[in-house]
């Protein structure tokens, strides 16, 4: 693919002040063929549009960019996948990697980084930020298996944040900030991973984020 030739890019991201970020920092740089903040309009939009990169986010509800991936890569092997998280939590950068994404950055990365990965994901490469490049190197070498954590397998992508973000010392009202979610929906998501995790308060939680390198 030539320098000149714009990429069709299609986003899925759950927060609209984040989409519309990428598309101001794209305008002239790649074609936005589409969007979607969740997972079903996520699929039905990309089969529509079949675009050459999906720019997908790791968190969301319904099983997250992984659940988009499984159902639409199998049946469009064309289409490539860059994953664009605020996590760079090994067992979501594994996940996704497993799940058929091309590459997979953090959203620190700057304008000019993202459009040479989106092209260069286009083009067949497998694009890392640098730090998670070691990370799956290691985990797929000679066909090594990633070892799996029982208890945090039972928690879903959005229940994982909040419990980093938990364990990071930010309060409720500032985790509904950052995720664009309800105080009321923050306190449930705690109820539910204390309920799974069989602990009792959020130092406990904090304690067994910090245990599992999670923070």
């Amino acid at each position: 693919m030539s320098d000149d030739a714009q990429l069709r890019v299609f986003l899925v991201d759950d927060h609209d002040l984040f989409r519309a970020g990428v598309r101001a920092e794209l305008a002239g740089r790649a074609e936005i063929v589409g969007e979607a903040a969740d997972v079903e309009r996520a699929i039905a939009g990309i089969r529509e549009t079949v675009p050459d990169v999906v720019l997908l986010d790791v968190h969301m509800p319904d099983g997250g960019g992984e659940a988009v991936l499984r159902a639409v890569a199998e049946d469009a092997p064309s289409i490539r996948f860059l994953a664009l998280s605020v996590s760079d939590a090994a067992e979501d950068v594994i996940a996704v990697i497993r799940a058929g994404a091309r590459g997979y950055v953090t959203k620190s990365i700057n304008a000019d980084d993202l459009v040479s990965a989106i092209r260069r994901v286009a083009e067949g490469d497998a694009v890392f930020s640098p730090r998670l490049a070691g990370l799956v190197l290691d985990a797929f070498a000679g066909g090594a298996e990633v070892a799996v954590d029982p208890e945090l397998d039972q928690l879903t992508p959005r229940e994982r944040e909040v419990l980093r973000l938990i364990a990071r010392g930010y309060a409720y009202k500032e985790i509904a900030l950052e995720l664009s979610i309800s105080i009321k929906t923050v306190e449930t998501h705690v109820s539910a991973v204390l309920r799974k995790l069989q602990l009792s308060n959020r130092h406990q939680l904090t304690r067994w984020a910090t245990d599992r390198r999670l923070v």
